[in-house]
């Protein structure tokens, strides 16, 4: 009669083809990643990095945004003129341009937003069509209308013109 070794037995016993009983554990190979996953993560990274540079905007802004911000916040210094009845003026320079309120004795500079004063990025250059001194102001009062201002912005071979009309009108054309 053969001895027979219990199933427990057996399993402990096992032997590959080589002859090898000992087997690694299964913790030794989970310790680590294989070249190809690190490849396939590499690429991954890579594609994701090219897309993002890609997407990312000019640091410097595009031209046409910056007249149509100007004009967005000219139009609420002219609607804030007519809502609470108040002088508001629009200054602009070739450095920036900012926003006063008349208080009955002198311009006062508004300081909560949007009217905060903006500087024009550094390669942005400004010709101002009615400029008269330092600052060209034209006013908006309770009425809307206001004296007219054009305003070109350059950078390289781009220009966006902001025209402001007597009777109040805002165009942006670039």
């Amino acid at each position: 009669m053969v001895p027979t070794a219990s199933p427990e037995a057996k399993a402990k016993m096992q032997i590959s083809a080589t002859g090898n009983t000992s087997r690694p554990s299964t913790r030794l190979r989970e310790q680590g990643f294989t070249l190809t996953e690190l490849m396939v993560v590499l690429v991954i990274l890579g594609v994701l990095s090219a897309a993002i540079v890609f997407v990312m905007p000019d640091p410097r802004g595009n031209l046409i945004d910056e007249g149509e911000a100007f004009a967005a916040r000219a139009h609420a210094a002219q609607e804030a003129a007519i809502v609470e009845m108040q002088d508001t003026a629009l200054w602009v320079s070739p450095a920036g341009y900012g926003f006063e309120r008349y208080d009955g004795e002198s311009w006062v500079p508004m300081v909560i937003p949007p009217f905060q004063d903006q500087q024009w990025p550094d390669d942005t250059a400004v010709s101002i069509a009615q400029r008269d001194g330092e600052r060209t102001r034209i006013v908006f009062d309770a009425t809307g209308l206001n004296g007219p201002l054009d305003v070109t912005l350059a950078r390289g071979a781009n220009s966006v013109s902001v025209a402001i009309g007597a009777d109040g009108t805002i165009n942006v054309d670039g």
